[in-house]
């Protein structure tokens, strides 16, 4: 049914122009009435309508009146009887097409369409409702009666497998002989296609992670070996549209090695190519996340585990400051008596007091914070530490910021020394310093001077890079090499944003000047929050109170909602059958 339409689009589009006029002379009634509503359609849209249903009510009135059709010939706003088939229709649509210089659309015609489509849309675009807008445009660009609705299907399924054709081929191509023969094997064979990866190599490459575990980490590190284990060369999809890409990606992921076999060589090889490379991209990108969640997973849980022991022998002392004061009161009046007969008496509880006053200390200062840090040497060193020093065998990382070089210059020295058993560094060794040896890391990670030469212990040294390489991947200043989320983050504007910056930010539909859209942003937030503020209090299905067990904010339960119609009908439907 067609859209409703105002007075300014009326006058607009509807309006009957000088050389209209003279076309339409001649014609009475009904006819007059078709023939107009026909012409100016076709002047928007670049077709005919398909039928009655297509024209505005109000548009068939307005133009009514421009031609000045009797009430008696026509109702406001219907067509009368203006017939939609037959030889008058047929000679009135090549009469505006004469008028407009259109052609109808022949077999060359159509055959030219898709040949321009495939070039220069089809190579990037795989959308087919897409693509039949483009082949509309052309048409009108080019004065082409746009075929049946039936035929631009046609047209645009073919262009869409004439451009598959030729990028597939393109990428095939490229695809080294002994490449090609390893992606053949992997669908050589049906093999049960389960997560289990452990009877084929593709179904471990197409298979999710786990949850955040050792385990997990491990069996990620394995696909991404598997697949760069395939070889595929570098630059194979740098000029093909990534939607594109992402399309075979998708569609390689749900077909059966049976099903990929049954494709032609170069659609088979194309598609497992393009899973490869994004599967790629993904591993790369869990591993990073497996990684920044590990670290966080074993400080979060050394911090609980050392809680959990104290929580039960912790007892607050309160009044300490009466206490600090009866200790000191009683020291200056008896400076020379023994601790336990001035002291203890002064204190109510005595020594008892004052044991769990130091021991509240203990578990709340520098010793409670000690405790948590050896805790955490040893989760890690017992557990964690195999998955963390593996990923350093498979994760390249960079900075485009020299002053996170020391971090990446820690996570090489990390690499060498990784298969040894040693407690220390070597003496002579350089140990970059970076800012997660600070704090109170440094007393655990450099040996007291004191007590000998200073020396770096290798393990807990090791803890404090990947707790600095966390933070650093989490701000983006960190980066890896081959991932898509954790990539680049220069990568992540245009190529030309700095030469077309007010063009992008245009785009974007944002201020060049950042005060100003952050001022936009307040003043979008201060609108919001005064709606919210005037809204909640007549919320008849909202109660706000204070905080309780069950929250401070309480939903009254909806309304049931009626049943749709389609479902109703389905319901039915299957009964029947």
């Amino acid at each position: 049914m067609a859209r409703s339409l105002d007075l300014d689009e009326l006058v607009e589009h509807w309006t009957l122009l000088d050389d209209e006029r003279e076309l339409i002379a001649g014609k009475r009634g009904p006819t007059r009435l078709g023939f107009t509503v026909m012409l100016k359609f076709f002047t928007q849209i670049g077709r005919f309508p398909r039928g009655r249903s297509e024209l505005p009510d109000e548009a068939v009135a307005y133009v009514a009146r421009q031609v000045d059709v009797e009430p008696g010939d026509v109702e406001p706003g219907d067509m009368g009887f203006y017939e939609w088939t037959g030889r008058t229709i047929k000679y009135h649509r090549a009469q505006i097409r004469e008028h407009l210089g259109f052609r109808e659309c022949s077999v060359a015609d159509a055959d030219q369409l898709a040949e321009w489509l495939a070039a220069h849309v089809c190579e990037t675009e795989r959308r087919s409702e897409l693509v039949r807008e483009e082949l509309l445009a052309r048409c009108r660009a080019e004065r082409i009666e746009p075929p049946a609705a039936g035929r631009i299907d046609r047209i645009a399924r073919s262009a869409l497998h004439q451009a598959e054709q030729t990028l597939t081929t393109r990428i095939a191509g490229r695809l080294p002989a002994d490449v090609t023969g390893r992606l053949r094997a992997l669908v050589a064979v049906d093999v049960p296609d389960d997560d289990t990866g452990q009877d084929s190599v593709l179904a471990l490459i197409k298979s999710v992670p786990g949850n955040i575990s050792l385990d997990s980490m491990l069996t990620e590190i394995r696909k991404l070996q598997a697949v760069r284990a395939l070889g595929l060369p570098d630059g194979l999809f740098a000029d093909i549209a990534p939607r594109v890409v992402a399309a075979w990606r998708a569609r390689a992921a749900v077909e059966s090695p049976s099903h990929l076999r049954d494709h032609s060589d170069a659609l088979m090889l194309t598609l497992l190519a393009a899973l490869l490379h994004h599967r790629l991209q993904e591993i790369t990108d869990t591993l990073v996340e497996l990684l920044i969640s590990t670290v966080h997973r074993i400080g979060a849980r050394a911090d609980k585990k050392v809680t959990d022991e104290l929580i039960n022998a912790f007892k607050r002392v309160t009044g300490k400051e009466n206490i600090l004061f009866a200790i000191a009161e009683a020291s200056l009046g008896s400076p020379d008596e023994p601790v336990r007969e001035v002291v203890f008496p002064a204190v109510s509880g005595g020594e008892q007091t004052l044991r769990e006053l130091v021991h509240e200390f203990k578990t709340k200062g520098p010793v409670y914070r000690r405790t948590v840090q050896t805790t955490l040497k040893a989760s890690y060193s017992n557990h964690y530490r195999r998955g963390l020093i593996a990923l350093l065998g498979v994760l390249e990382f960079r900075s485009n910021n020299d002053t996170h070089r020391p971090v990446l210059d820690a996570l090489d020295l990390i690499r060498r020394y990784a298969g040894t058993r040693l407690t220390y560094f070597p003496t002579g060794e350089t140990v970059p310093t970076h800012k997660g040896l600070l704090g109170d890391w440094t007393e655990l990670v450099f040996t007291d001077p004191a007590k000998g030469p200073k020396r770096v212990v290798r393990g807990v040294y090791e803890i404090c890079t990947f707790q600095a390489l966390r933070d650093s991947l989490r701000c983006k200043e960190i980066w890896v090499v081959g991932a898509e989320k954790w990539r680049n983050p220069d990568e992540d504007l245009p190529a030309d944003f700095e030469a077309d910056r007010a063009g992008h930010y245009a785009a974007l539909r944002k201020p060049l000047d950042p005060t100003v859209f952050i001022e936009q942003l307040r003043e979008e937030m201060r609108a919001e929050l005064a709606a919210l503020d005037a809204a909640v209090p007549k919320l008849p299905w909202l109660e706000i109170a204070e905080r309780g067990k069950n929250g401070p904010i309480r939903l009254t339960d909806l309304d049931a909602a009626p049943e749709p119609r389609n479902l109703r009908r389905l319901k039915a439907e299957i009964r029947t059958r």
